[in-house]
């Protein structure tokens, strides 16, 4: 079966070009809670789920103690384009997403909240982990965002 992926998360698959890379938030020396959507609960060998709002589950890593969470995502039955970041994390508090694909409404509303967005590669939670503290995941920013144009906007991997 395949993952839901935003048409426009292209650079989940490919390559991103004309990225910012935001190494000062990125590191070994950085203490941060980060945030990766998942489809099913492989801890940290879990694979990085094609789009942020659709994720059945998040998997919360905190980077100081090495801890995972599971969070379920509270608000995977929302409206499209409605995509309500805090409910679906159910005010888990994070620093930093890690995703495939994410709407601009959620990177608007995440970034009210000062929490960053960063451009996974088609992996595991691991080894996109790995790069964040390499400083290697580019920062989504809005213009990077999945734009839905009239219906379900989604390709089928």
């Amino acid at each position: 079966m395949g993952l839901p992926i935003c048409q426009e998360a292209a650079g989940f698959l490919a390559e991103p070009e004309n990225v910012k890379f935001v190494s000062s938030l990125q590191g070994k020396n950085s203490i941060m809670r980060l945030c990766f959507p998942i489809e099913a609960d492989n801890g940290a060998n879990s694979l990085v789920f094609g789009h942020f709002g659709s994720a059945p589950h998040f998997l919360l890593l905190d980077t100081e103690q090495n801890t995972t969470a599971l969070v379920d995502n509270g608000n995977a039955d929302h409206e499209h384009g409605k995509c309500n970041p805090i409910q679906a994390l159910q005010g888990q508090a994070v620093d930093a997403v890690i995703v495939g694909g994410i709407g601009p409404g959620a990177v608007t509303r995440l970034a009210e909240l000062g929490i960053h967005v960063f451009r996974a590669v088609p992996s595991t939670v691991q080894a996109n982990a790995a790069l964040w503290q390499q400083g290697a995941l580019p920062e989504l920013t809005l213009d990077e965002a999945c734009q839905h144009h009239g219906g379900h906007g989604h390709a089928h991997a």
